[in-house]
Formats: structure tokens, sequence, C-alpha cells
């Protein structure tokens, strides 16, 4: 596996530049930046969401024309393929200061699990939470399975540049097993809802930057560690927890809750 680093600016100077690396997985250079930072870049990500969402139907769940000014997104991540072609985005909001302004509390409202997902948030807070939203991939870009990996990887990085610990997301049931495996764990105790419509089974799921080694699958893993390196990101977990042993287990059976 292979992270090539196309250039990264210095660490202290977020929302000043951009940053980049490019993954052989996809074949895509990935960039990372801010919306009044990059406004060409982010109305190429906001161009694809809303195409991809107006595909299934749901284009309501984007909330384009309360986003579209990017005054809500800390920080958007979108894939670039070799014909120059943005195929991939997701943008994060936070850290969030207050409980309230965490978006899945209302796909939630009125469903049960409503206080027990809110009891979960107000836990992790002080310790800072960012929100991951509008995240899509092309349908028919190359290599989609790598690209949508790729994206769930980038709810770690952009947690990690925005000083939080946890990286949050409501996303469709099916798509667990491919967050899992890169290192997200679905909330305890959450009942789906059918967000954005009755067609879906809508899930939260928990990034923790601190102990996601214990329960990444290894390839995934690696490509965490590549990647924040190649933006400069120091190391975050201790030795054990890459082996799944002892305090490994323990970080396994409190993430989700």
């Amino acid at each position: 596996m292979t992270v090539e680093v196309i250039a990264v600016v210095p660490a202290n100077s977020l929302g000043r530049g951009v940053l980049r690396y490019y993954d052989r997985q996809s074949e895509c250079a990935f960039f990372a930046s801010q919306p009044d930072v990059r406004p060409v870049l982010w109305n190429r990500y906001l161009g694809g969401a809303l195409e991809v969402y107006r595909r299934f139907g749901v284009e309501h769940a984007l909330e384009y024309d309360a986003v579209a000014d990017g005054r809500s997104t800390s920080l958007f991540f979108v894939a670039v393929d070799s014909a120059g072609e943005v195929v991939a985005g997701v943008r994060l909001q936070g850290p969030y200061a207050d409980v309230g302004q965490v978006h899945a509390l209302v796909e939630w409202r009125g469903h049960a699990g409503e206080n027990d997902l809110r009891t979960m948030i107000a836990d992790r807070i002080s310790e800072g939470v960012v929100e991951a939203k509008g995240a899509w991939v092309a349908r028919d870009a190359a290599h989609r399975s790598e690209l949508s990996a790729a994206i769930s990887r980038t709810v770690l990085h952009g947690a990690r540049l925005l000083g939080a610990r946890y990286g949050f997301a409501t996303v469709a049931s099916y798509t667990v097993a491919r967050h899992r495996a890169c290192g997200a764990v679905p909330a305890e105790r959450i009942p789906a809802v059918p967000y954005p419509d009755e067609r879906y089974e809508t899930v939260p799921l928990w990034w923790d930057t601190r102990t996601y080694q214990a329960f990444a699958e290894e390839p995934q893993r690696s490509l965490v560690e590549l990647e924040q390196e190649a933006f400069g990101i120091p190391g975050a977990c201790p030795p054990e927890l890459r082996r799944g042993t002892g305090r490994g287990r323990e970080a396994r059976h409190r993430h989700g809750r």
C-alpha cells in the first residue's frame, strides 16, 4: 500500500491552503480544504453531491440551500481522478460547542433512541465531536469500492485536523460493514430511523481517533496511518490498541456506547 504526498501545507496553516495526497487504491488525488479558501473546489464538491443525491431522490437531505455558502462546513474533502473530475467528497461540521448543534438529533427527533443518542453525544463533546455530512461517490467512478473506503477514512483525518477526538456520521445500514472496516463503530442501543425516507434505515456511527486501530481492518488501518503521515499528523494510538488486547478490548466494548 502506498500513499504519495503531492504537497502538504504547514500544520499551522489549515485554512490558508490545501492538503493533498494521492491514493493508489482509488487512483485519485484527495484534497482537503475549507470552502472560503478553495471556492472552486467547494462548488465542484457541491455539484457532485447534488447530482448524486438527486439521482436517488433524496436531495432534500443534502440541505443544499443551507450549506452552499460553506459557513457551516469546517473542512471538506474531495477525490479527483486522473481526468481531473471530482468523483467523491464529504464535508465536516464542528467541532461542536453544544449537543444541540448536532444534525443527527434532527434525524432522530421523535424516534426511539433520541435521548440515548443525545446522552452519547454529550458524553463526548468535551473531547471534540465533528460530524460528517453530504458524503457521495459518483456512480460511474472507477474503483467505487476503494473510493467509498477512502471517504470513510477521511472522517478520521478530518477529526484530527480539526482537533477533535471523535468523528460522527449517520449512514444507511447497508454501508455499515464498509465503515467498520475503517474503524467506525455503530452506536449501541440506538434503533435505526427511516431517513431520508422510508427506503432507508439510517444508523449512527462513531470513529474514535485514539482507539480506531483496535478494531479497524489491517489494510484500512495501514492506509489511515499512511494518509495521516502524509498530512503531517502524528500517530495517536498506544501500541496495545493495535493488538486488540487489554485496553484494546475495553476500547472496542465502550466505543459505541
